[in-house]
């Protein structure tokens, strides 16, 4: 399959090992993860490099088969259950001050790692005192799991609907546009206090009003958060990208989610979900704070 040259905006230069090493370091000693290594994201080494990491639960290989992911697919491993102390160690040799905590779709477990999610959560709460955000799977619709992780409490729960209703079938085979906003309004019902976060990648082929459309939907089911980033095709085996959305189209998407009612946005080429997630919850926080009267 034929896969189109990067656009000219999407070339960015790297920044020096420095810090990266020590992530790296500290994460072979924990024998963790991180979704930044595991999803060729494009923005790992600057994230390494200012000390930050999202950390991958619950073993390097997927249950599903979606056409844009990098992670690998096979059989899990069984669940570590250790890994959750180990992580919140590295949070704190690391001195992060939030943690994003993200997994492969586990359809394997019964529970789907809602447990893992849950106590990775209390763990860092516990052994490094900071603020967590959790990126989970569907569960395949096991609301009894998203039960299980909103009740560790996590500072926001994301979930990605990636892309528009009419790509699923291409793009996420084996999800469901409808579950996805269904687990966000899940959330939003047992924890109105909760932040809830999603993100889309364009340039699969997509409309703008589709667009526009899921935007819609997602603030329908009281979605807090917006992440929008352009999608690069892993490898060659790959679904191709369809357009690279130049800078411009992703400023005007940011101003029509901000109208639309979102409360924190982020949008550009290289925005990826968990990119930036301790500003934007942040940014939240200010504003919640800020509506409190005196």
């Amino acid at each position: 399959m034929r896969h189109a040259p990067l656009a000219p905006w999407l070339r960015k230069r790297l920044p020096a090992a420095g810090e990266a090493g020590k992530v790296r370091r500290v994460l072979d000693r924990g024998r963790l993860r991180t979704v930044c290594q595991s999803a060729d994201c494009p923005n790992m080494f600057e994230c390494f490099a200012r000390g930050t990491a999202t950390f991958l639960i619950l073993g390097p290989d997927c249950t599903r088969r979606c056409r844009f992911c990098a992670v690998p697919k096979g059989v899990p491993a069984p669940v570590d259950e250790e890994e959750p102390v180990r992580l919140a160690d590295a949070a704190g040799r690391l001195g992060l001050n939030y943690v994003v905590v993200t997994s492969v779709t586990r359809d394997d477990l019964r529970d789907g790692g809602a447990e893992q999610f849950a106590r990775a959560v209390v763990e860092v709460r516990r052994r490094a005192g900071v603020g967590v955000e959790v990126l989970t799977p569907d569960f395949a619709g096991r609301w009894e799991s998203v039960a299980r992780v909103v009740s560790a409490g996590p500072d926001v729960y994301n979930h990605n609907l990636e892309t528009v209703p009419r790509l699923y079938g291409e793009v996420r085979p084996g999800a469901s546009y409808r579950r996805s906003l269904e687990l966000l309004e899940e959330v939003r019902g047992r924890a109105p206090a909760m932040a809830t976060k999603s993100g889309l990648m364009v340039g699969l082929g997509e409309t703008r009003s589709e667009v526009r459309q899921t935007l819609a939907d997602l603030r329908s089911v009281g979605c807090d958060v917006l992440t929008l980033g352009q999608y690069l095709a892993p490898s060659p085996g790959h679904l191709p990208v369809a357009r690279f959305v130049p800078p411009r189209e992703f400023e005007e998407m940011a101003e029509e989610a901000w109208a639309l009612g979102f409360r924190a946005v982020s949008a550009g080429p290289f925005v990826r979900s968990s990119q930036g997630a301790g500003q934007l919850f942040a940014g939240l926080r200010k504003d919640r704070d800020s509506a409190v009267p005196c």
